[in-house]
C-alpha cells in the first residue's frame, strides 16, 4: 500500500518550482473559477511557513488588506497554482514568523535580505 502512495504523489510532483524561503515576499499566482471560466487572481504577501515534505509540502502566505489581516495556505505542488514571484528576500532566523500575526505597520516588516 505504501508503495503505490508513494508513485501516485510522485506523479503530482511539478517538475519547476520557483525556489523561495520564510520571511520573502511573494506573489502567488492562483487560478480562480468564476462560473464557467477561470481567471488568475494575485495574492501578494510575505511568507509565515513552510511545512511537509515532498507532494503535500505546503506554505502560508500573509497580507494586510484594509487593516485586517489575511492569510492563505496552498499546497506547493497544487494545480490551482500558476507561479510564484519572489518580489523581495527577507532576512529572518527562523522558521515560523507567526509573531507577525500579532503586529501592525512597519512592526509587521521583515529587513530585506542583502546579498
Amino acid at each position: 500500500m505504501n508503495e503505490i502512495i508513494k508513485n501516485i504523489e510522485a506523479t503530482q510532483l511539478k517538475e519547476t518550482v520557483s525556489e523561495f524561503n520564510v520571511g520573502d515576499t511573494v506573489k502567488v499566482y492562483a487560478k480562480i473559477k468564476d462560473g464557467n471560466r477561470e481567471r488568475v487572481q494575485i495574492f501578494e504577501g510575505t511568507v509565515l511557513k513552510r511545512q511537509g515534505g515532498s507532494s503535500r509540502e505546503t506554505f502560508t502566505v500573509r497580507k494586510n488588506s484594509n487593516g485586517i489581516g489575511v492569510e492563505k495556505t496552498w499546497p506547493l505542488h497544487s494545480p490551482t497554482i500558476e507561479k510564484i514571484e519572489v518580489i523581495r528576500a527577507g532576512k529572518v532566523r527562523r522558521a515560523r514568523l507567526n509573531y507577525l500575526r500579532g503586529r501592525v505597520g512597519k512592526a509587521a516588516k521583515v529587513k530585506e535580505l542583502v546579498k
